[in-house]
């Protein structure tokens, strides 16, 4: 049988999680009003199962269910009354017997109690149905209640404790590992549909154990039906150094499409050079300047990396560099011609990766141009070559944060997010519509978009909320980051960029910025961050990272999806 990799279990890292033991399985009630969070986030799509064993006490109450990531683990039952809870509460608080009660939506249904006898154990079975967003509860193998789900909210499995401190009060999580929850029951020996999990019961047709085999992975970049496509063949990150002579860098095991070079040891500019703008011509993200060709500069995509000329501060003798490097299509392009509201320019996209860099002219009117990618992106990069004009950004993070309609952030700017920007950047499976403002569309401007979209096991983009401690928030991709980039989008902040070619060990604390020409910060502590198979930890409590209640929007491109990732 194929090894099911990791099943969940309730995450240590999150912040609140107390009293859990026995391989991060078990929650006691040791303190009054705790609780956990599954170290996975519960796909958007699919159907999932898992269970846990409560062993209740007098006058206590156990729930368990699911909740997003901004839940308070240290609040009342854990979290019993966050708005985004879902969960069966196993409560002897008053009376003798024990009652099944429904949390729906934070709020606990009284009227709909069901009375579970006097026995003070049960097996909460809690079925996750994403694709019709329909949350199952079951106790002792028999449903009792059916709640809705919300389509776009973020769920993590939860569960929580409370009414005192008793520590023969506890939560047994079962997602497959052990269905004998710790010894305290006897083993049911049922699998999911795919083999894989020891259930105590057996799982509702079509639902499936979450654990790291059943995870999604892109089959475009699937280490397992794919050679040339994988992450690491997609997206790669050197470190060399200058010698101010023809620079072969190599060690990438792919062309690249987009080079971006950012100086580490001394004060050099971000410069990006593409395919589809040709060798030797760059622009630098941190400047507003227009597009500049450097005859001595990048002078060739190579099949393993890219060669450098003796010019310009990319290749300065002596000095340390890092590239980040993207694949697309090889400097192929598809034109697409002015027709109604679609602009004139041409695109190269690479539809495994979700990663596109388009070029055009501007309209000075409503426009629109074609992106390749078949899919809506997420995250857009763009800048005037011709003109001297700041570069733009949008970033859709699943709801939280859109960047995008008619506000802004600038890539070469520190700046907070900016209302009334006239721009009304609306992207879809096909195209990219914007308005005429001078950013992206002044006419006959010419100008590059750079357009990535979400991809299960390799990139991500998103949001997270500081709760200003050095217990920072823990961030979900579903990868083990390569590369990431933050953002405060309230306040003057800076973009922070970490990668692990430059920091190899946590605590992550080497940074750069993508809108200044600053050296490398290094020991950077306070703002430091740990990469995980599955995410990012916040370790710093520093404004700039992980202020109390400040938003943080975030882009991560990964090497190892979680589904083939051992290790947490």
């Amino acid at each position: 049988m194929a090894s099911s990799g990791n099943f969940f279990t309730w995450n240590p890292l999150v912040k609140g999680t107390e009293n859990v033991s026995s391989g991060n399985c078990k929650l006691t009630e040791i303190t009054n009003n705790r609780g956990a969070l599954g170290s996975f986030e519960i796909p958007l799509t699919g159907k999932w199962y898992f269970e846990g064993y409560i062993k209740g006490a007098s006058a206590q109450e156990g729930v368990i269910g699911v909740s997003d990531i901004e839940v308070d683990l240290q609040s009342n039952r854990g979290g019993k009354n966050h708005s985004n809870t879902e969960a069966l509460n196993f409560s002897q608080y008053t009376g003798s017997n024990y009652f099944a009660i429904k949390i729906d939506g934070g709020s606990e249904d009284a009227g709909g109690r069901i009375d579970l006898g006097s026995t003070d154990n049960t097996i909460i079975g809690i079925a996750v149905n994403r694709d019709d967003n329909e949350l199952k509860l079951y106790a002792n193998n028999t449903l009792r209640f059916t709640l809705t789900l919300s389509a776009t909210t973020k769920y993590y499995p939860w569960c929580g404790v409370g009414g005192g401190a008793n520590s023969s009060m506890f939560i047994y999580l079962n997602a497959g590992q052990d269905s004998t929850f710790g010894g305290n029951k006897t083993a049911g020996g049922n699998a999911d549909g795919n083999g894989f999990g020891d259930f105590a019961y057996s799982p509702p047709t079509g639902f499936l154990a979450l654990c790291s085999a059943n995870l999604s992975v892109s089959d475009d970049i699937d280490p397992a039906q794919t050679d040339d496509d994988y992450p690491g063949k997609q997206f790669g990150i050197v470190t060399y150094t200058g010698n101010g002579s023809t620079n072969n860098i190599t060690g990438l095991g792919f062309q690249p499409d987009l080079v971006w070079t950012k100086g580490r040891s001394t004060t050099y500019d971000n410069r990006l050079w593409d395919s589809s703008r040709g060798v030797q011509k760059y622009l630098i993200a941190n400047s507003d300047a227009a597009e500049a060709t450097l005859s001595t500069g990048l002078t060739a995509f190579d099949s393993d990396g890219f060669t450098l000329g003796s010019g310009g501060s990319q290749n300065n003798n002596g000095s340390t560099y890092v590239a980040w490097c993207w694949k697309v299509n090889g400097g192929t392009t598809t034109s697409f011609s002015a027709s109604g509201n679609q602009l004139a320019g041409t695109y190269q996209a690479n539809t495994k990766s979700k990663f596109s860099i388009i070029t055009y002219t501007g309209s000075g009117s409503t426009g629109e141009v074609l992106h390749g990618l078949g899919t809506t992106p997420n995250f857009i990069i763009y800048k005037a070559r011709s003109n001297t004009h700041w570069w733009g950004i949008y970033h859709k993070s699943g709801g939280t944060v859109n960047t995008g309609y008619n506000s802004l952030l600038y890539l070469n700017s520190s700046n907070a997010l900016a209302s009334g920007q006239n721009v009304n950047i609306v992207p879809d499976s096909t195209k990219i519509a914007f308005a005429g403002n001078e950013q992206l569309n002044t006419n006959a401007a010419t100008y590059v978009m750079y357009a990535w979209a979400d991809v299960d096991g390799m990139q991500k983009f998103g949001s997270y909320v500081g709760n200003g401690d050095a217990d920072g928030p823990f961030i979900y991709t579903g990868f083990r980051p390569k590369m990431f980039f933050i953002k405060n989008v309230g306040a003057t902040s800076n973009w922070h960029v970490y990668d692990t070619e430059r920091s190899t060990f946590n605590v992550m604390n080497d940074t750069l910025n993508w809108n200044d020409n600053s050296a490398e910060q290094t020991d950077y502590a306070y703002q430091g961050f740990d990469v995980l198979s599955n995410g990012i930890k916040t370790r710093g409590n520093n404004g700039l990272a992980n202020s109390s209640g400040v938003t943080y929007i975030y882009g991560a491109w990964g090497d190892v999806p979680f589904k083939y990732n051992n290790t947490f």
